[in-house]
């Protein structure tokens, strides 16, 4: 059997809210709910948000997701159309550019949470 990641959990202050919003920027279908969580399918993959309302918050996590060519530029239009503000590194520090890393695009925004959300055309280090 290989190895796969089936699911992982996200803290949300509004699991509706949050699982909404990541489908409308990637363009992915309706989330479903299971159980007490709200699931984004990513491939083979779901992101299960989970309403969180701790008094110390939670930490906020990095989700990069690989895309084509086509989707980055829709993403990417989805993301400047409602105004959102991006960057082209991890730290934040090159606001409304994208990166051009390992031959591909790149590029980072935040979820309503804060999570750091990503997208890349080309894994880390290359297709080679």
């Amino acid at each position: 059997m290989t190895v796969t990641l089936n699911h992982t959990i996200v803290h949300a202050t509004d699991k509706h809210a949050s699982g909404a919003f990541l489908v409308e920027i990637l363009g992915l279908e309706q989330p479903a709910t299971y159980g007490p969580f709200v699931v984004v399918q990513v491939g083979d993959t779901s992101l299960d948000f989970a309403d969180d309302h701790a008094p110390e918050g939670f930490q906020r996590m990095h989700y990069c997701f690989l895309v084509s060519e086509g989707e980055f530029d829709a993403i990417w239009e989805r993301i400047r159309g409602r105004g959102l503000t991006f960057w082209a590194d991890p730290s934040h520090r090159r606001e409304g550019e994208i990166n051009h890393n390992d031959g591909g695009r790149g590029l980072y925004w935040e979820d309503p949470d804060g999570h750091n959300l990503e997208i890349i055309t080309v894994p880390y280090g290359g297709w080679g």
